[in-house]
C-alpha cells in the first residue's frame, strides 16, 4: 500500500511541476503557478523517500522516480532562484530620500475582516506618503476615518463585491482618472502624482479579478488587465509604478509576460519572497500582492507588515527617483509582444 501511495503522489507532483507550462488560462490550470516553493520542498522529500535504502532498493523503477523528481526539483528550484537574495537584483537599493522619492503601503484589507484599528495602527506607524487598500466596503471606509485628517488626498470607491478601492495620500494628484478596463464592476486608477521635489510619476493601483471556481473560470480577465496596465506604462512618459493585487505571482508566466512588455522592475528579484498571502496558513504562502516600478527608480526599501486580521499580509516600498538607470528590466521578443496583444484583445472581447 506504502508504494502505491508514493508512487501516486510521485505522479501527481510531477504533472502538477509542468502543468503550468500548458498556455491555457482555465483556473485548474492557473492555479499551480502558485505554490512553487512548496511544490519544490515535497519534490524533495519524496525525491529523499525514493533514493532511501533502507525503504525501497535502488532498483530500476526507484531510479526512475528518482531521476523525474530531480528534474522536477531542478526546474523548480531555477523558478524560485530569482526570489533569493543570492539572485541578481532587478533593481539597485539606494539610500530612501524624502524629497524625490515616495512611501507606498499597499494591502487587501479582506472585505469581512472587521479590523479596523489594526489597520489605522499600521498606518499611523508607518506613516506612508500613498495608501492604496482594496477589498473595502462601507464599512471599512468609516473604519479608516481617523487616517483622513493626515492624508488630504482621497479617493473612495467603496464596493460590496469585494473590488472596492480606497487610496489615501499625502501628495498632490495631478491627474485622476478611474478606470474600468476589462469589467465593468471592477474599477482601477491612473494617477499622476507630484513628489515633493515638483516632478510626476504615474501610479496605477489594480486589483483584477482572480482565476478560481464560481467567480471566474478563467484567468483571461486577470492576464489582460495585468498585460493592458504594463501596456499603458510602457507608452507613458512618466516614472510608474503598477501596484496593487493581482492575484498572481511573482514568478508565473503572466507576471514574466508583463516584465517583458512593460519593461518594468520587480523589487523581490534577488531580495526574497516577501509572501502576502495567505496570512493565516504559513506553509500556503506566495508572493501575491505587488509594487513593479520602471527603471525610473531606485529601492530604498521594501517591507511585509504583521497581519492586519486580513487574509493578506499589507506590503509597502520606497522608491526613490534617480538620475542612474541601473535598473535589469527584461524585454519580450516578437513572439511575446504578439502574444500580449492576443490577452489584451481576449479580455476586451470577453472571449472564451
Amino acid at each position: 500500500m506504502g508504494l502505491y501511495i508514493l508512487r501516486f503522489f510521485s505522479a501527481f507532483f510531477i504533472l502538477a511541476t509542468f502543468f503550468p507550462l500548458i498556455k491555457l488560462d482555465f483556473w485548474w490550470v492557473r492555479i499551480f503557478d502558485y505554490p512553487r516553493l512548496q511544490k519544490l520542498l515535497i519534490t524533495l522529500c519524496l525525491l529523499a523517500v525514493w533514493i532511501y535504502p533502507y525503504t525501497f532498493p535502488l532498483d530500476t523503477e526507484s531510479i526512475i522516480w528518482s531521476v523525474l523528481l530531480l528534474t522536477c526539483a531542478i526546474y523548480l528550484a531555477n523558478k524560485v532562484w530569482p526570489f533569493t537574495p543570492w539572485a541578481k537584483k532587478m533593481i539597485d537599493s539606494v539610500p530612501y530620500v524624502e524629497n524625490n522619492g515616495i512611501h507606498i503601503l499597499v494591502g487587501n484589507v479582506y472585505q469581512y475582516n472587521q479590523n479596523y484599528h489594526k489597520a489605522v495602527s499600521l498606518v499611523q506607524r508607518t506613516s506612508p506618503d500613498l495608501i492604496f487598500f482594496v477589498e473595502t466596503d462601507k464599512a471599512w471606509e468609516k473604519g479608516l476615518s481617523e487616517i483622513e485628517k493626515d492624508y488630504p488626498t482621497q479617493i473612495k470607491l467603496p464596493m460590496d463585491n469585494t473590488y472596492g478601492l480606497l487610496l489615501y495620500s499625502k501628495l498632490e494628484i495631478q491627474r485622476k482618472a478611474i478606470n474600468y478596463l476589462i469589467d465593468e464592476e471592477i474599477p482601477s486608477l491612473e494617477l499622476d502624482i507630484k513628489l515633493r521635489n515638483g516632478e510626476l510619476i504615474t501610479i496605477y493601483a489594480i486589483h483584477p479579478t482572480p482565476p478560481v471556481p464560481g467567480e471566474n473560470e478563467k484567468s483571461t480577465d486577470r492576464d489582460a488587465e495585468i498585460l493592458l496596465v504594463g501596456k499603458k506604462s510602457k507608452e507613458n512618459h512618466l516614472p510608474s509604478l503598477v501596484i496593487g493585487d493581482l492575484n498572481d505571482v511573482a514568478w508565473s508566466y503572466t507576471t514574466e509576460l508583463f516584465l517583458k512588455n512593460s519593461e518594468m522592475a520587480d523589487p523581490r528579484r534577488g531580495r526574497g519572497l516577501f509572501n502576502t498571502f495567505h496570512a493565516k496558513v504559513p506553509f500556503f504562502r506566495w508572493p501575491l500582492d505587488h509594487i513593479f516600478l520602471s527603471e525610473h527608480f531606485g529601492l530604498g526599501g521594501i517591507k511585509v507588515h504583521k497581519g492586519i486580521g486580513s487574509d493578506h499580509f499589507p506590503i509597502s516600498i520606497k522608491a526613490v527617483l534617480t538620475k542612474r538607470n541601473d535598473t535589469d528590466t527584461m524585454k519580450a521578443n516578437g513572439d511575446e509582444k504578439e502574444e500580449a496583444r492576443e490577452k489584451i484583445s481576449r479580455g476586451l472581447n470577453d472571449e472564451d
